[in-house]
């Protein structure tokens, strides 16, 4: 990266690091897990593969981000947080907070959605212990809940009680309180594990 503030404050020598278009975004989808190249740019409608090149080795210099190599089978690289990408979760938390404060258009893509349920999950009524699988296109995710708590969330699949399949705007619907089918989605396995995962989610309530 070769443009700076040239500013000793640390609020410049984080834009210096974090201010580049689309840097936020590449670090917003990598919050739920490791993604691969051709995973990330299919997740930034928009993005020219030459940006998301020089946003990820940037991202890689300032130690924000690392590459990993996957043993075979899978054999390829992928791109995750370090702890140093990790401590930037409560910037996340107060933008997603500060930009709620208007109207929201544009596209809702997976990982945003996913990351809304996450943000917005709020223990109620008696422990209960689940794993939820949500496949949302060509993404998946799970949940895990453990007396009650969100314990993760994140990208992968596993053995699971329930798995929700649908877009994300079915997702946000049943969130908000849509019956799972007129929302969109299809629920496989235990429905109530399902349904009492979205019942907790904070904007199920009325606006």
């Amino acid at each position: 990266m070769n443009r700076t503030y040239g500013q000793a404050c640390p609020v410049a020598h984080a834009l210096d690091v974090l201010g580049d278009r689309w840097a936020m975004l590449v670090l917003r989808d990598l919050r739920l897990g490791p993604k691969r190249f051709s995973d990330l740019a299919a997740g930034l409608p928009g993005i020219a593969p030459t940006v998301l090149t020089q946003r990820l080795r940037d991202l890689v210099a300032h130690g924000v981000v690392e590459r990993r190599e996957l043993a075979p089978p899978a054999a390829s690289t992928v791109y995750a947080l370090t702890p140093r990408g990790r401590d930037l979760e409560p910037v996340f938390q107060a933008l997603a907070t500060w930009g709620m404060g208007e109207q929201l258009d544009g596209a809702l893509l997976p990982d945003p959605a996913v990351l809304g349920l996450r943000r917005s999950f709020r223990p109620s009524g008696p422990p209960w212990t689940a794993t939820v699988q949500l496949r949302i296109g060509r993404d998946s995710y799970t949940t895990r809940i453990v007396d009650g708590e969100l314990e993760t969330l994140e990208r992968g699949e596993a053995a699971a009680d329930a798995v929700l399949t649908g877009p994300p705007e079915a997702l946000q619907a049943a969130a908000r309180g849509t019956d799972l089918e007129t929302a969109g989605l299809a629920v496989d396995g235990n429905r109530d594990a399902a349904e009492r995962f979205l019942a907790q989610i904070e904007f199920r309530r009325p606006d």
